[in-house]
């Protein structure tokens, strides 16, 4: 189905449709309306010799110089070849296709005065799969993501590079390749392609949408654990958490008990303490919590998908231009600082059921460290050095990069979002995260095979798909292969499309 831009409608669920699957794009008939009279309205002001800036003007601290017309032709080109100033290794192809995609979204509003061949253009190499060569790196996430976005604009004008059916090409090369004319930049043509958070936002939704079934499975992993040290359920009766009022723990707490349902504990026919400990009788509220604050930064994330992030800004009724800092990444680098602090909360969380399961003092009566043969074996006592050393890395990862402004442009540009880094980083942390939950997932499939009771459905299918993985960890064995895989399984969403198909949406 192809996704249709109309710079209103673009949720992070399309934006991943186009950037990870392919899927199609075009612009609606509407948008291409806008998008031509606002370019309309551009050339009357060049004509009339109104000051605007970046397109007769310089930028930065040079916003005050006023360009001749000779030098307006010139301008954009030469902005480019400036900002394309990144540094290292590419950035993920869907990271740059996301970005593509989201600005082609913002020239639909028609406010930006780019030419309707430049938007065209960006889907159609979102359409015939050439890719810039973006460097992830460089970008302060303030005048937009000025680096990594030159270099997609660096294809208008048929140089840089760019990938095409699995190759490295040229930038004319890879567009020729494809049948892609090669559009030129004209005045305010370039400016209009990079002044806008668009790489970090498409990296924050894509974040958001993995993050989401990350939690999901955050959820069936406390499920498998709390089962196996035989918890109190009481804490995660959906009554509870409605008097207090909290969205996020209320699903939370729906899902565990859609997770146990029809168990042996569920139905109370397992012993249980009065009281358990925090890491198992709050999991609603700090996996809630995370819910939360995930769901705010998805509503963030979607109004700047659907905004007019750009400078100037025109307003064609009006015959109006404004110049001001809709770039400015700060809106989506907050709540994106937010939501990478909460996936570290949920894995220390993890990390705290994976100590009960292996601490014999705490496990309500499995063996110590999940093995039968104590002191000749060790078990899974290693697994948990592993997690330990990933959420210690995640919390360093934690410290917001919202918080970092270093001025430049000779303070011209004094505050900046650094909202790139809040991405990159976020990433690294949700990596971490798979590995993390898959520990757990593998104690605590290792826990269920000790008890001889019957489980949740839900626990019976995840522990079901764990085991066609990694098996039982009968007499000790180097463990780095069961980690790697249970990190990957976790990654790929397996155990929570089983899961899901057993006993429902876990939403």
């Amino acid at each position: 189905m192809t996704i249709v831009l109309d710079g209103s409608n673009l949720t992070i669920k399309k934006l991943v449709q186009v950037a990870r699957d392919h899927e199609k794009v075009k612009l609606h008939p509407d948008a291409i309306s806008r998008i031509k009279k606002c370019r309309d309205t551009l050339e009357e002001k060049i004509k009339k010799r109104e000051i605007m800036y970046g397109v007769n003007t310089g930028i930065g601290e040079f916003s005050e110089i006023v360009l001749s017309d000779k030098q307006v032709k010139q301008f954009q080109k030469y902005l480019i070849y400036n900002h394309a100033a990144g540094i290292g290794d590419h950035a993920p192809i869907e990271y740059a296709r996301g970005a593509m995609v989201s600005r082609a979204n913002v020239h639909a509003h028609g406010q930006s005065a780019c030419r309707l061949e430049i938007t065209q253009t960006l889907l159609e190499m979102l359409n015939k799969g050439v890719t810039p060569f973006v460097c992830q790196k460089g970008s302060v996430g303030a005048c937009g993501d000025l680096a990594p976005m030159s270099q997609i604009a660096l294809l208008m004008m048929g140089e840089g590079k760019a990938f095409y059916r699995g190759k490295l090409l040229k930038g004319k090369e890879a567009m020729n390749k494809a049948g892609i004319p090669i559009p030129g930049l004209h005045a305010r043509d370039g400016l209009a392609i990079i002044n806008g958070s668009n790489l970090l936002t498409a990296m924050s939704a894509i974040f958001l949408y993995d993050a989401n079934n990350w939690l999901k499975q955050a959820e069936i992993a406390a499920a498998m654990s709390l089962e196996a040290l035989k918890a109190n359920m009481r804490p995660y009766t959906v009554k509870l958490h409605k008097a207090r009022g909290f969205k996020g723990a209320i699903r939370s707490a729906n899902a565990i008990q859609k997770l146990i349902k029809d168990g042996d504990l569920e139905q109370g026919k397992i012993k249980c303490k009065v009281q358990d400990a925090y890491s198992m009788r709050s999991t609603p509220q700090v996996i809630g919590a995370a819910r939360d604050a995930l769901e705010y930064a998805r509503s963030q994330v979607e109004i700047e998908l659907n905004g007019v992030g750009d400078n100037p800004v025109f307003f064609p009724k009006e015959d109006l231009q404004l110049s001001g800092a809709n770039f400015q990444g700060t809106p989506v680098s907050l709540p994106m600082d937010m939501a990478g602090t909460a996936i570290t909360m949920v894995s220390v969380m993890s990390e705290r059921r994976m100590n009960r399961l292996n601490n014999p003092a705490l496990s309500a009566g499995l063996p110590a460290f999940l093995t039968k043969g104590a002191g000749m074996m060790s078990g899974l006592m290693l697994s948990q050095y592993t997690a330990d050393s990933l959420i210690v890395e995640q919390r360093i990862l934690s410290m917001p990069a919202s918080i970092q402004s270093i001025p430049a442009a000779a303070d011209q540009e004094d505050f900046v979002s650094m909202g790139m880094n809040t991405a990159i980083k976020n990433f690294q942390i949700l990596d971490n995260a798979y590995g993390i939950l898959g520990i757990e997932f593998m104690a605590a499939a290792q826990a269920l095979d000790f008890r001889e009771y019957a489980f949740g459905k839900g626990v019976e299918t995840a522990k079901k798909v764990i085991r066609k993985h990694v098996k039982f960890l009968d007499v000790d064995r180097p463990l780095y292969p069961d980690h790697t895989k249970m990190k990957e399984l976790v990654k790929s969403g397996e155990i929570l499309q089983e899961v899901e198909k057993a006993v429902g949406s876990l939403d």
